[in-house]
């Protein structure tokens, strides 16, 4: 495997050093005037284009007010306040799924105190069984006669079979 994977990187290596070399030797000038001309279609539509996403950002620009804080000091209490206000919806996170355990826990609790209820309310009465005692019957023998026929005997196949030892090893299978 590491074989066939190691010539196959040779093969590859070698393919790309002659493409290189019939590149700079300027065998490819077909490809050049494919790129430019790809190029030049590429440059027309991204004018357009360009013209579309500047009149997009002025719009957008206009849109929405200029939010910058000159201040370093405004800028930290902001960046604090920041992470104070998503350490809070974390604790508040976190509360909600705790509340939603403890009523889980007591809806359990509760359902446990109604099979409770319901066992309390349920009286056994005792009941008495009337006893029987089955007499003791004695079985008589009964005997056969098989008769005993002459069955050929049948001559076994024998196939031997290799011996194959196994090497366990030392550790665990």
């Amino acid at each position: 495997m590491k074989t066939t994977q190691g010539w196959g990187w040779l093969l590859a290596g070698v393919l790309a050093l002659g493409a290189n070399g019939f590149y700079q030797d300027g065998g490819a000038a077909w490809a050049h005037r494919a790129v430019d001309g790809v190029a030049a279609r590429i440059a027309e539509r991204s004018e357009v284009l360009a013209e579309r996403v500047e009149g997009f950002k002025r719009a957008s620009l206009a849109a929405v007010p200029d939010k910058t804080v000159a201040c370093p000091l405004a800028t930290a209490m902001a960046q604090f306040e920041t992470k104070t206000a998503r350490t809070q919806s974390g604790m508040s996170r976190f509360e909600a799924m705790s509340a939603r355990h403890e009523a889980g826990l007591a809806r359990v609790e509760a359902q446990r105190a109604r099979m409770e209820a319901q066992v309390a309310r349920v009286r056994l009465t005792p009941v008495a069984f009337h006893t029987e005692e089955i007499p003791v019957v004695a079985c008589p023998r009964v005997r056969l006669d098989v008769p005993r026929g002459n069955v050929p005997r049948v001559p076994g196949v024998r196939v031997r079979t290799p011996v194959v030892e196994v090497d366990l090893g030392d550790g665990p299978i």
